[in-house]
């Protein structure tokens, strides 16, 4: 999503070799992340030789939150047991510790990450 959102222009696609390269992970593995982000509506997909990805809202709409829950959103949920005699204090920890998580991720965007990303000059 990174990748998108540097090169995001709302017009031009980025191909998959050329993400999955960028990012040092398998094109196969990639494309399950792909098609989960565009079933969320986060990323739009065009197929053919002349196809690839580009985000489907503006960077500093788009929030860890929200690719979180397109690609884990089990973690997004805290589903503690309240059996035993520990069960309740363990679920309501959890509950805030999740709490808090959600708060992180919806405030960091990927404009954000994209302006906090270190510049090299050669």
């Amino acid at each position: 999503m990174i990748q998108l959102a540097k090169h995001h222009d709302g017009q031009t696609l980025t191909r998959l070799d050329d993400l999955a390269q960028r990012e040092a992970v398998s094109a196969n593995f990639l494309v399950q992340i792909l098609n989960d982000l565009k079933r969320s509506g986060l990323i739009i997909s065009k197929r053919g030789q002349s196809g690839g990805y580009l985000l489907a809202k503006e960077p500093r709409d788009i929030s860890l939150q929200h690719i979180t829950m397109s690609v884990e959103p089990g973690m997004m949920t805290a589903n503690i047991s309240t059996q035993g005699e520990s069960g309740g204090s363990v679920q309501e920890a959890w509950t805030s510790v999740n709490q808090s998580l959600n708060k992180a991720l919806s405030e960091i965007t990927l404009d954000t990450l994209i302006s906090e990303a270190p510049m090299f000059y050669i």
